[in-house]
């Protein structure tokens, strides 16, 4: 039962298994000695068989129809077998019999087969004149198509052909020249394309756009900026970066697609072409067999000035009117409108260089050293130019149009001081006449007087004006000569009018530049020729001319003897937003200051510089109010001043003055914060009567102020409230300056919020000067104001002071007007009044006339002692005084003068006896001090001589008890 599994387990190996089952039952037959063994083993395989037997009728039943195919399949294939065999049996009798007969004709078949070889290259050659008669018309629309790659290599390989293959054509002769000669013109035409590549103006839609949407015609700028003759746009986006260009590619060409779509690879395909032409060399430098003697680098120069030349054209197409030059008017804009769009298009040409030597790279293996073949020295091959050549010629032209809109030529002349960085540069040699200086003596020489020179006459200046324009400004005319003959342009035109100051509007733009040029380009010494250029003409040039300019305009404003008379008009007051007049030289100098200050936003690299001079004109302004405040309070010629000007300078009185309550509000006034109230009314009263006492110690002491003492002309009591407003104005804005400058400073922790166009920062000390003049113009204008303040008391004082000493108040009875002394004291008061309301502000002119009404009460009240005698009369006539005195300064502060009854009052006590008036104190309490009624008791006994010295003794110590008993009733 084993042995059929394994029979019917095992198909694949039927016949092995087969023969080794007979072998088997064969071996066991004849071993087997025993007859019954035999038989069962017998009946075992005849058993096996038909289990077999029936399996296999099975699987026939099963697989009939395959079966039968496949018997079908196999007698087919046997049939074709058998016939293959048959027909290979004929031909190899066939070919037996054909090389028998070929032995036979061998000679005859060589002289065909050498007839049919000549016959074939005969018809290749007219195959190739056909080819080589098209050529011209192929060449002529690959041009036309601008596939210039696929011209080359047909104009070479159609020149080889004819040079080698079909030298012998005579025909093909006048072709062979055509094709030559349009091989020259072809490699013109390649020179052409690339230059045009290289040169095409891109604008750029940012900036010119942007920019002239807010002028007329600003559109048209950017569609005129395109070339001319090129009317084809470059997508800068299709522009990668020339360090990503793959120089091991191969340079292909499509000729379904736009070659110029792509100007990268279409310059590639120029280079590559040239290369083909092998025409390299000429092209990247001049070669004097060609027609055209420019090459790419010895054409960069020519070509910069063009795309300038054509940018100024369009700029000045664009903007101006009809009839009117752009050239004649003081546009920088428009300067900057042209160098933006320059800037931009030298960056593309140095981009499309930088496109070209990357190709040349790939051609011209760099830095290998190669054999000459001539002289056999090693030779280094090196790219024929590089981009400093290009950058080097971009400053060249850049510097030649800066010459021009900077007007360096009229203004090389006019030299810069030697020393503008430095704080201390003394600013008077700038404001004032120049002294005759002294000729040096030459050693070796003889101290000879020269009588006359010839060196300032016409002919002279005439010859060393045009030997220096020579020597420095040589290069002025390349700029005209390259733009008049390669442009072809008539006059070349200017955007603007040249002038020093245009260099304000072009200044960051043309530093962002040349940053640029000097991070592409490896200076030897870290500067490029184009910043040389600028830093020497601000230096040497600019800033001469600014401090030239600011020097005539401040030393215009402020010499002369009514210079800080003049105030400025009231649209001048409107515009500045002021409410009272300031000094024409004030505002001429902060005019000035604005501009400087606009210079350093404009010219950052120079803020130092600028700050310096500011602080120098600063410095000369300060010393001309210095000198103009002691004109008016010095007297005459000599050292002594007003008195008013004596106090104000001196620092106890002026400490005790700022410490009132008065001058305390006024400074919080200024700083628009009322809602505080300072003290009270009471202690007000008694800060005024220290203030009073202070005075009042200090001159009714004398006789009599002397008037040169006083300032008697009321117009300078203006100028000086003139000086005050100006000089508090323009310190404030001197203050809000310094908070900028402090924000921008390197040990600022400030934080304040800057305009759009920053300060540059400055070095700390220039700072420091700054604000140490700022200090000066604020003291100086503080000073003014408590001149003003003093100057006024002391006119009461210079006018009241006699009322008592020199005038008669015994009297008769007609004489009861009011003394002649209060009157000029009132048309005084009433004078300053006039002209200070007009210079100050509300706040200050009632800092000037406020408590004056307590002060004349307590000079007239301290007076007393100077009465040598007064009646009814007299009395009365003081009462006048005091009347007539509160009524105008009524007039002039709006508001009644208290201080001014409680003087009248005072000397209507003189009515009462002096027991009358013990009575009422003890009454009513004490209404003054005791000495005023001492004073009081004095002036009633001097007066009515029947009271003798004793009674008065007696009165003054009732006076005395009366005065303790009720101050300690008080304070009980």
């Amino acid at each position: 039962m084993d042995e059929t599994e394994r029979i019917t387990t095992s198909p694949s190996s039927k016949g092995r298994e087969t023969s080794e089952f007979l072998m088997r039952i064969v071996r066991t037959l004849s071993h087997s000695a025993d007859f019954e063994q035999r038989e069962k083993e017998k009946a075992r395989i005849d058993k096996a068989y038909k289990q077999s037997d029936k399996k296999l009728g099975e699987l026939v039943t099963a697989h009939y129809e395959d079966l039968t195919k496949v018997t079908q399949d196999f007698s087919r294939m046997s049939k074709c077998i058998n016939d293959s065999r048959e027909r290979i049996t004929k031909i190899r009798e066939d070919l037996s019999s054909c090389k028998t007969l070929l032995h036979c004709k061998r000679d005859e078949l060589r002289r065909l087969w050498i007839e049919g070889v000549e016959h074939k290259a005969m018809v290749a050659l007219l195959d190739q004149v056909e080819l080589i008669k098209e050529v011209p018309v192929k060449l002529d629309n690959f041009i036309i198509s601008k596939h210039y790659l696929h011209a080359t290599d047909l104009l070479v390989n159609a020149v080889a052909k004819l040079e080698k293959p079909l030298a012998g054509i005579d025909a093909l002769r006048d072709l062979k020249a055509e094709l030559i000669a349009r091989n020259e013109q072809l490699h013109e035409t390649l020179i052409e394309e690339l230059n045009k590549q290289i040169y095409a103006a891109v604008p750029d839609q940012s900036v010119s756009l942007k920019r002239s949407s807010s002028y007329r015609r600003g559109s048209n700028l950017t569609k005129q900026l395109s070339d001319p003759e090129c009317k084809q746009t470059k997508p800068t986006e299709l522009l990668k970066p020339p360090e990503m260009m793959d120089l091991n590619k191969e340079i292909k060409e499509d000729l379904n697609g736009n070659p110029e779509e792509n100007p990268a690879h279409f310059i590639a395909v120029l280079v590559e072409a040239l290369f083909v032409l092998r025409k390299i060399p000429d092209s990247a430098e001049r070669n004097k067999k060609m027609k055209d003697p420019l090459g790419i680098k010895s054409k960069i120069e020519p070509e910069l000035s063009a795309i300038v030349a054509r940018t100024s054209q369009q700029v000045v197409d664009s903007y101006a009117q009809q009839g009117e030059s752009l050239s004649s008017q003081n546009q920088p804009r428009f300067l900057l409108e042209l160098l933006e769009n320059v800037f931009h298009q030298f960056r593309n040409v140095a981009r499309m260089h930088k496109i070209v030597l990357r190709n040349l790279q790939r051609i011209i293996p760099t830095p290998e050293e190669t054999v000459d073949e001539v002289s056999g020295v090693p030779v280094r091959n090196e790219l024929l130019y590089d981009m400093n050549d290009v950058w080097s010629k971009i400053q060249a032209v850049l510097e030649l149009v800066l010459r021009e809109y900077l007007d360096v030529q009229t203004s090389s002349r006019q030299r810069a001081p030697t020393s503008f960085d430095e704080p201390s540069t003394d600013i008077n040699s700038y404001f004032s006449k120049k002294k005759p200086t002294k000729s040096k003596k030459h050693h070796g020489k003889s101290d000879k007087i020269s009588l006359f020179r010839f060196d300032a006459s016409i002919h002279a200046m005439s010859t060393n004006s045009y030997v220096d324009d020579n020597m420095t400004f040589d290069t002025g005319n390349l700029f005209h000569v390259n733009l008049l003959s390669e442009v072809g342009l008539g006059k070349h035109q200017m955007v603007c009018k040249p002038s020093v100051n245009n260099i304000t509007a072009i200044f960051m733009p043309l530093e962002a530049f040349i940053k640029e040029v000097e991070d592409a380009v490896a200076c030897q010494d870290g500067t490029s020729s184009l910043q040389s250029f600028v830093t020497e003409f601000i230096q040497n040039i600019f800033l001469g001319q600014v401090h030239a300019t600011v020097s005539t305009s401040i030393a215009a404003a402020t010499k002369g003897f009514d210079a800080l008379r003049h105030v400025v008009d009231h649209k001048t007051q409107k515009d500045l937003g002021v409410t009272r007049p300031l000094l024409t030289s004030t505002v001429t100098v902060d005019r000035n200051i604005r501009k400087l200050q606009e210079l350093m936003q404009s010219l950052p690299t120079y803020g130092d510089q600028f700050l310096n001079m500011i602080c120098n004109i600063l410095k000369e302004y300060r010393d001309t109010c210095n000198s103009a405040y002691r004109g008016i309070v010095q007297i005459e010629s000599d050292e002594k001043r007003v008195i008013s000007a004596t106090w104000a300078k001196d620092e106890d009185i002026s400490r005790f003055l700022r410490s009132l309550p008065s001058w305390r509000s006024l400074q919080m006034s200024e700083r628009q914060d009322l809602s505080k109230k300072l003290c009270s009314e009471e202690e007000i009263r008694t800060l005024n009567s220290k203030e009073a006492l202070i005075l009042i110690s200090n001159l009714s002491s004398e006789a009599i102020i002397p008037q040169q003492e006083i300032i008697t002309d009321v117009t300078q009591m203006r100028t000086i409230a003139n000086v005050h407003e100006s000089l508090e104005w323009f310190a404030g804005r001197l203050r809000q300056f310094c908070e900028l400058l402090s924000a921008r400073s390197p040990n600022s922790m400030n934080s304040i919020e800057l305009s759009t166009r920053e300060y540059p920062p400055v070095s700390d000390k220039s700072l420091e000067s700054l604000k140490m003049l700022v200090k000066d113009f604020q003291d100086l204008a503080e000073i003014c104001l408590l001149l003003l303040h003093l100057e006024v008391r002391v006119h009461c004082f210079y006018f009241l002071l006699p009322v008592a000493k020199q005038s008669n108040y015994a009297g008769p009875i007609d004489d009861l007007d009011p003394d002649s002394n209060v009157l000029k004291l009132n048309k005084d008061l009433s004078a300053m009044e006039e002209m200070l309301v007009q210079s100050l502000q509300p706040q200050k002119f009632k800092y000037i006339f406020e408590s004056l009404g307590f002060l004349v009460s307590s000079i007239l009240m301290s007076s007393i002692q100077y009465l040598k005698k007064i009646n009814e009369n007299g009395i009365k006539k003081m009462c006048r005084n005091l009347f007539a005195i509160q009524q105008n300064l009524t007039n002039i502060t709006m508001a009644r003068e208290t201080d001014l009854d409680h003087a009248r009052q005072y000397y209507e006590l003189l009515y009462m006896n002096p027991d009358d008036v013990l009575s009422l104190i003890v009454e009513k309490g004490p209404d003054y001090s005791y000495t005023e009624y001492v004073s009081l008791f004095q002036l009633y006994q001097k007066s009515h001589p029947h009271i003798k010295p004793a009674n008065l003794d007696t009165l003054l110590h009732k006076l005395e008890e009366v005065m303790n008993k009720t101050q300690n009733g008080s304070s009980a």
